[in-house]
């Protein structure tokens, strides 16, 4: 350890720092009043390190799958977390709080009341009428513009709220990472045309970027899919975690970055197998796999074709009809299909495999022997991947079974309806942009943006006049922040860049801006009155200050105390302890590991220097 200051005498320690008028009307926590239930076991489902720390530092208890009380600690870091998003947003636009409780109608009149599926909380009230827990709120504040903006000089409007969201997660999991109820930042612009969605999109990059900052994370935007919401062009914002559910490629200079829905590569060139004969029957009893096929034909995988067969479904129209669709895509027998990315391509559907009746009825041929000649293109979408244009003489099923076809070659042999990228890119291929092997990590999203066009104000009849009194649809983007998960996101980075104590105890900090506590101030031995009185008097300097302190003046052991203070996160702890006899004590930077030796009064100073740096 270090000692930067000189030594002053015990009498000093203990003198006011700050006028008593001042200090008497602090509201300093004292950790003896306070509920913080702390636990010496994480539970056995808590698998993710977020979820262990929230659980074992007494900030959330389960209620039920999916659902938790968030205690007195969460609920002051989510404060300072809203705190600094309401800052940023009020830059940018004006905050509205909307009805959690929504009709059906709206979501009827958008089409998606059937299109959420079960995703959706549904509910009848007493008169029978049905009413659903508001996901999202593109319908009720469409529903807003379109009462109430008539002209285009009322033009751009940029609306945003904080407010609890419910989805219905099939499998709640990971503490606050998959819930089914969350508190959202969700933002609406509404611009006369693209060019000022532009601006509004511009606007909200900018200010996720300041929030995110200032939340202390390491953050990377990357391309995303629009997803249930609809819309264009998306942006969402990731931090990287192997706690995360979302794939992230990214290239090493930082060029390019998109999320696994979005990715795309330039791949390699592959040579096709000789000759320029037509398709030519094969019989391959029993091989159904690529891998069977590879080895039964002494072929590459990327010299072979595979089928995926799905069926799109829409939702119900106004009569009550529910369209259906066959959709076959054809990819590389080495690549896998990216379902997103065919989603695209059937806005608006679900799509799920086909079952073996439908497989038959499309192919007349069983699963294992399925390829693209001889589709009826009038009842079925017929989809080849880009790595596939331009390729020539493939291996693909015969729709016969126990036979494959070798040299077909796509547009000479049959006809695709389209021609897209439908595949998942593979780590280590190169980025597009500027040819740099693509790394694959997990990620944790904590912010997107995009852009929805005009399918609510078109669905839901919004419509302003131009500047020539010609009526015309205002154009929409979309932009949310999910609150909890900028919490768990520092908790899982700290976590993972701190690693294990001795005792395998997970270990991290939170930044100071949403700690709970930016600083501790951890009396070793409550019952040294003279300990006590200078851990009282620094505390409320530092209060005074304002700083966000804790003042550990429990009857318990140092090292008790010094394991608590890091279960709960604070960054900075101060150690009133035997030191005091020479005018010291110990500032424990707990973000950088470093811990100094600092006379009393240099306590505020320092704690300033080292948070502002």
């Amino acid at each position: 350890m270090q000692s930067w200051r000189k030594r002053a005498s015990t009498k000093a320690l203990i003198q006011p720092i700050a006028p008593a008028s001042q200090l008497e009307s602090t509201l300093m926590h004292r950790w003896s009043k306070l509920f913080i239930p702390t636990l010496r076991e994480a539970p056995a489902d808590a698998v993710v390190a977020s979820h262990q720390i929230l659980l074992r530092a007494g900030y959330v208890r389960q209620l039920g799958a999916g659902l938790y009380s968030y205690l007195f600690l969460a609920t002051r870091s989510i404060n300072k977390i809203v705190a600094i998003v309401r800052e940023e947003m009020d830059r940018i636009g004006q905050e509205m709080y909307l009805p959690a409780l929504n009709p059906a109608e709206v979501w009827q009149e958008s089409g998606r009341w059937t299109g959420m599926g079960d995703n959706m909380f549904r509910l009848k009230d007493r008169k029978g009428a049905d009413l659903c827990l508001g996901m999202t709120h593109e319908e009720v504040m469409t529903s807003i513009a379109r009462s109430e903006i008539r002209s285009y000089k009322q033009l751009p409007q940029i609306w945003y709220q904080i407010q609890t969201k419910f989805r219905d997660e099939p499998r709640p999991k990971s503490g606050l990472l998959r819930v089914r109820q969350f508190t959202m930042k969700d933002s609406y612009s509404f611009d006369l045309n693209e060019e000022g969605l532009d601006v509004s999109y511009k606007l909200h990059d900018e200010a996720y970027r300041c929030i995110f900052t200032r939340c202390g994370l390491s953050f990377v935007a990357v391309e995303a899919d629009s997803g249930a919401m609809g819309g264009s062009q998306s942006q969402e914002f990731m931090v990287y975690t192997e706690a995360g559910e979302d794939l992230i490629a990214s290239s090493p200079d930082g060029q390019y970055a998109a999320n696994i829905e979005k990715a795309t590569s330039t791949l390699v060139t592959v040579e096709d197998l000789p000759g320029e004969a037509a398709p030519e029957l094969v019989h391959t009893p029993g091989q159904k796999t690529i891998d069977d096929v590879s080895a039964f034909l002494n072929v590459a995988q990327h010299h072979q074709m595979k089928t995926m067969a799905l069926i799109a479904t829409w939702p119900a129209d106004a009569k009550g009809v529910v369209k259906t669709k066959a959709v076959v895509a054809f990819l590389r027998g080495d690549h896998q299909l990216n379902e997103a990315k065919l989603g695209s391509l059937v806005a608006g559907a679900e799509l799920r495999p086909m079952v073996a009746e439908e497989i038959f009825a499309t192919f007349n041929a069983p699963a294992g022997y399925l390829g693209p000649i001889g589709l009826d293109s009038e009842k079925t979408l017929v989809v080849l991947d880009k790595a596939l244009e331009g390729r020539a003489n493939l291996i693909a099923g015969a729709n016969k079974e126990e036979h494959h076809l070798r040299n077909v070659t796509p547009g000479r042999d049959f006809k695709p309806t389209v021609i897209a990228d439908i595949r998942n890119i593979n780590e280590g291929e190169p980025d597009p942009i500027t040819g740099q092997p693509l790394r694959l990590g997990k990620a944790v999203e904590i912010g997107h943006i995009f852009k929805l066009g005009y399918k609510y104000t078109e669905s839901m009849g919004a419509r302003v006049l131009d500047q020539n009194g010609k009526e015309t649809m205002p154009i929409m983007g979309c932009y949310g922040i999910g609150i909890e998960r900028i919490l768990t996101a520092a908790m899982e980075r700290s976590a993972a860049s701190m690693g294990l104590s001795d005792r395998g105890d997970i270990r991290y900090a939170l930044p100071a801006s949403i700690a709970p506590f930016q600083v501790i101030v951890t009396v070793t031995k409550q019952s040294d009155a003279t300990l006590a009185e200078a851990g009282e008097t620094i505390a409320k300097a530092l209060d005074s200050a304002g700083f966000d302190v804790l003042l550990d003046d429990r009857d318990q052991s140092a090292g008790v105390k010094f394991k608590d203070a890091d279960l709960i996160g604070v960054p900075y702890r101060v150690n009133v302890g035997k030191k005091l006899v020479d005018g010291l004590v110990e500032l424990v930077d707990r973000l950088t590991g470093n811990t100094i030796e600092c006379a009393v009064n240099e306590v505020v100073p320092q704690l300033q220097a080292a948070i502002k740096q």
